[in-house]
């Protein structure tokens, strides 16, 4: 019973480690595949060396030449994601993120701005959200916003993807180019190519620009170049390094165009490399308890559920071992002498020793050898025959 007891236990375990694997894989993982809803702020600095830009500072209009910083921060707002309703309910975050390009000779600001959006959580993409809005220069607009922005999708595929362009207001597809090692991680690399398309700027805009960057102009319009580049870890869908080379020309209906800005902004090294610790952390979590803790709970459970029904087999045989041994090892009780008429009663409390007679000869009756053996009967010619009295007067 004892064995049998403990196969059962052993059982039971490779049971629950069985089912805790398949809780890993079918719940855990998945719900690690969501953008968390307590996701720690990030910050995310890209530099510019050199660049041509447009300053406005103080009602003066000037183009002006220096280096560049620009800083992302990006912020979950848990209370507006608490208010989500409807299809965004448990199915997306609402981001709040912020920039600011400064110029670092002067660490005076160049431009800004601020934007809140609901993000797929498994996606990663910008959804449909009634609240969302992108502050341009202390203007809020209405924008919606589409495709992927700051984030690709976990397990990201060597496909084509959109990505939102901020000053287009609009998304634009990002081609696949290739795999590129960067600080150890395989990264996708993704390519979007905008090309002089045009800028929707308010009339107000222009008309400030116009007579001091093209005195006579009446009209004109601003088209809109840029090569972004964004290397993504494939497993988190987070970017990893980002490459923006942008240009910005204004186009007055007379006289020369004039490039407002012309720069080529990348994640500086410190950027690059918080990027690939919180990707590599990422994907430590992912393994550890999608891939590792799973295999290993499985096998663990198999291992288990075999050995306890190797030691439950084993039980079995020693208890019928048990009983066939005490069986075999009982007492058996002589049966109770009975009259000739009476059938015999088995007593199994006591035995009875049968007595022991003794005949007149003074042999005892048990010790006189049987029949069958060596004795020889009045039929052997060798042996004289012994008669009692009794016989030969019944001859006679």
């Amino acid at each position: 019973m004892k064995h049998r007891a403990i196969g059962a236990v052993l059982f039971g375990g490779g049971v629950l480690l069985l089912a805790l694997a398949a809780g890993l894989v079918f719940i855990v993982k998945p719900a690690m595949t969501k953008l968390p809803y307590d996701l720690k702020p990030t910050t995310s600095v890209a530099e510019a060396k050199g660049a041509t830009f447009l300053q406005i500072a103080d009602g003066n209009i000037e183009i002006n030449q220096a280096d560049l910083k620009s800083t992302v921060l990006v912020s979950p707002n848990p209370k507006a994601t608490s208010e989500l309703t409807g299809a965004l309910d448990g199915k997306a975050v609402v981001w709040e993120v912020g920039q600011t390009v400064d110029r670092t000779d002067r660490k005076e600001l160049v431009s800004a701005y601020g934007a809140a959006l609901a993000l797929d959580r498994v996606s990663g993409a910008a959804l449909d959200w009634e609240k969302e809005y992108l502050d341009d220069s202390g203007t809020r607009q209405d924008v919606n916003f589409s495709g992927q922005i700051y984030k690709f999708p976990f397990n990201t595929e060597k496909k084509t993807y959109e990505i939102f362009d901020r000053d287009l207001r609009a998304k634009r597809t990002a081609e696949f180019k290739g795999t590129e090692d960067i600080q150890g991680i395989e990264a996708y690399r993704f390519e979007q190519v905008i090309s002089e398309e045009t800028l929707n700027l308010p009339a107000d805009r222009l008309a400030l620009l116009l007579p001091k960057l093209a005195p006579g102009a009446t009209a004109g319009e601003v088209k809109y170049s840029n090569t972004r580049t964004v290397w993504v870890d494939p497993v988190s869908g987070s970017f990893l390094n980002v490459r923006e080379v942008q240009r910005k020309t204004l186009v007055p209906n007379t006289g020369a165009p004039v490039d407002l800005l012309n720069a080529d902004f990348a994640y500086n090294e410190e950027t690059v490399k918080g990027s690939v610790a919180r990707a590599k952390d990422s994907r430590d979590s992912l393994t550890l308890l999608g891939v590792f803790a799973p295999a290993g709970a499985a096998l663990l459970g198999v291992v288990l559920m075999l050995v306890g029904l190797l030691v439950g087999r084993r039980s079995a045989p020693a208890v019928a071992g048990e009983a066939r041994h005490r069986a075999e090892t009982a007492p058996v009780a002589d049966p109770a002498p009975t009259r000739v008429d009476q059938e015999p009663v088995h007593d199994d409390t006591a035995t009875v020793e049968q007595p022991r007679t003794e005949p007149s000869g003074g042999v005892l009756e048990d010790e006189i050898p049987p029949a069958s053996t060596n004795w020889k009967g009045d039929d052997d010619p060798s042996v004289p025959a012994q008669r009692s009295a009794t016989d030969e007067a019944e001859k006679r």
